[in-house]
């Protein structure tokens, strides 16, 4: 089968690699959309340690079931599925209270550490097991089934963090996950919503996607006006989708006393934290990690409407082109309309 390997760091080929194995309790699926993650871009240098070469990448994906092993129940030949990007083993202690993000075992699709290579999706067949499944509703396209794995990413955010009807929020970085999280707030009854970014595209976007206010990071008054919007006290929580130390301190920065910070952003694996302000403010911070499970509810989101994932949609295209699209996105370059690209889906 043809595949986008990751040869080297910062080198693809699209090549022939031998099909996927198949074993009895997994199916092959057949791959119409894959996207373009964040963390392949920020991994396919070596920075992140978690794409070490050689690698076929790509975790956000949808497809037709082309084969079934001989003990896989309920799924058939050409169903049409989306899976979770977290292969879990089902058995260990908190794979049973099902926290399967934190599975003893955990392996990402499209991830290799050293301690496992977990061959992904960018290819036109990627297998995996039965339990990672998810139907994909009919009224959705396999494009936009790919979305499901970064929206249950930002609901899972939302599920990690304590809230009351009408909380005032602030999404630090404007990005994909950042977008989605502003839309969920919107959904599930968040007041006050306040975006922040470098990028005054992204921001226009956020506001048109349902924040109520964009702010510049790189303009100075961020916190004040914050605070002026409000009450006086920061708002109730902060989301920091980016993770390095400037957006860190920002998103500890804008919430009010007792207030808290869910951490969803990780490019760097170590950033400062303003300790002193946290303790003695009584902050709360949820660390997050991919998803617990959401994609029923996401899919059935995306279905209706109540999140867009369109508007984030900056290209489709072959896989065969994968290797520039991966060039474009690491360098930031933007669409013909000056736009910086978002999402791009690949399809085998």
């Amino acid at each position: 089968m043809k595949a986008l390997l990751l040869e080297g760091y910062k080198q693809f080929a699209f090549t022939d690699v031998p099909e996927p194995t198949l074993d009895s309790r997994s199916v092959m699926v057949r791959v119409k959309a894959v996207g373009i993650c964040g963390s392949d871009i920020h991994g396919m240098d070596g920075s992140t340690k978690r794409r070490i070469p050689p690698l076929i990448m790509g975790h956000e994906a949808s497809g037709e079931i082309a084969a079934v092993g001989l003990d896989v129940r309920g799924w058939k030949v050409g169903d049409r599925v989306t899976f979770d990007s977290t292969v879990y083993c089902g058995e260990c202690y908190f794979c049973r209270r099902g926290e399967i993000n934190l599975c003893d075992n955990r392996r990402v699709l499209g991830v290799s550490t050293g301690e496992y290579r977990q061959h992904g999706a960018f290819a036109e067949y990627v297998t995996v097991p039965e339990r990672i499944l998810y139907r994909l509703p009919d009224s959705l396209s396999f494009v936009q089934g790919a979305f499901v794995e970064p929206v249950s990413i930002a609901a899972h955010a939302l599920n990690r963090t304590k809230r009351t009807v009408g909380d005032s929020a602030v999404v630090v970085g404007s990005g994909m996950i950042g977008l989605l999280v502003i839309q969920m707030l919107r959904a599930v009854g968040y007041g006050t919503i306040i975006a922040v970014d470098l990028d005054p595209h992204k921001l226009a976007l956020a506001v048109e996607l349902g924040a109520d206010l964009g702010l510049r990071s790189d303009q100075g008054g961020v916190i004040e006006a914050i605070r002026e919007a409000t009450g006086g006290r920061g708002a109730d929580t902060a989301f920091e989708v980016v993770g390095i130390t400037p957006t860190l301190k920002l998103a500890v920065e804008s919430v009010r006393k007792g207030g808290q910070v869910t951490l969803v952003g990780n490019i760097a694996p170590m950033a400062e934290l303003p300790l002193q302000a946290v303790v003695t403010r009584e902050l709360t911070l949820n660390g997050c990690c991919s998803s617990q499970g959401e994609y029923d509810a996401c899919l059935d989101m995306i279905a209706r409407g109540v999140v867009r994932v369109e508007p984030l949609l900056s290209a489709i295209a072959p896989l065969s082109e994968g290797a520039m699209w991966f060039d474009r996105l690491y360098n930031g370059e933007k669409d013909e309309n000056g736009l910086s690209l978002m999402k791009v889906m690949l399809q085998p």
